[in-house]
């Protein structure tokens, strides 16, 4: 088996050729020692138990995580991530983690965000909700939607998000100012400042008055893209690009 570092000072360390029992920590002694402060001295252990890899917390200061959930004793399948501290490991064997590694992107930036949560107290007042179908009831209970996009093309999230009365703080890139008013249904900063974007946000929310005003201007906006407007043009373009072409 072997486990990769994918996030922290010991990112993209390999440890291949692992035979359990397998002892994880920040001192010399363990089968992988990690530069991590926030790693125990001995975090955690994989032992194999009727043919099944279990990891086993050993009492930590700041537990073990799996795919983002906390455990104490869990047993291990190929292309499972484990945070210990602020580093994340996956497991599996050469050619899965090669193969998890073009998946695990999200999932690793997840577990950063929960772990920049705990750090900061507020894990109790952020949800992660990750895939979803039901993003309708999500924003029917949203005060703000913020889109920091690099790129974005045409800028449909906001314009769904608009759609729920939702006030938007975005990027001014790509079609984006087409869709958010600047200073109207939400602002637009340049890609990166978030400083920026956190000012605007706090702006809109900063009393009800204000809230409700930029909520009434996000859904009067997100209706001029109504499909009995939109179709019509689009209709229009198609005709004259045939009457064009004879």
């Amino acid at each position: 088996m072997t486990l990769r570092v994918v996030q922290g000072a010991d990112r993209g360390k390999v440890f291949g050729d692992l035979t359990p029992p397998i002892s994880i920590g920040r001192e010399e002694g363990n089968t992988i020692q990690l530069n991590d402060e926030r790693i125990s001295r001995y975090h955690c252990k994989i032992l194999l138990d009727n043919q099944h890899l279990v990891l086993t917390d050993l009492e930590s200061t700041n537990g073990t995580k799996v795919n983002g959930q906390s455990c104490q004793l869990k047993i291990l399948r190929f292309g499972d991530l484990i945070l210990v501290g602020r580093s994340i490991l996956l497991f599996g064997d050469p050619q899965q983690i090669r193969a998890r590694l073009s998946e695990t992107s999200l999932l690793a930036e997840k577990a950063k965000a929960e772990q920049l949560c705990i750090e900061l107290g507020i894990q109790n007042k952020v949800i992660f909700f990750g895939n979803s179908h039901e993003i309708d009831q999500i924003l029917s209970f949203s005060d703000l939607f913020l889109l920091p996009s690099e790129t974005e093309s045409f800028g449909l999230a906001a314009l769904e998000a608009m759609a729920w009365s939702v006030p938007v703080i975005s990027s001014n890139s790509g079609g984006l100012p087409e869709v958010n008013f600047d200073g109207v249904s939400g602002y637009l900063s340049n890609v990166g400042d978030v400083d920026s974007m956190a000012e605007n946000a706090i702006k809109i929310l900063t009393d009800n008055k204000t809230l409700t005003k930029f909520k009434e201007n996000a859904l009067d906006i997100a209706k001029q893209f109504d499909i009995k407007n939109i179709l019509p043009l689009y209709e229009n373009l198609y005709l004259k690009a045939i009457q064009d072409s004879k």
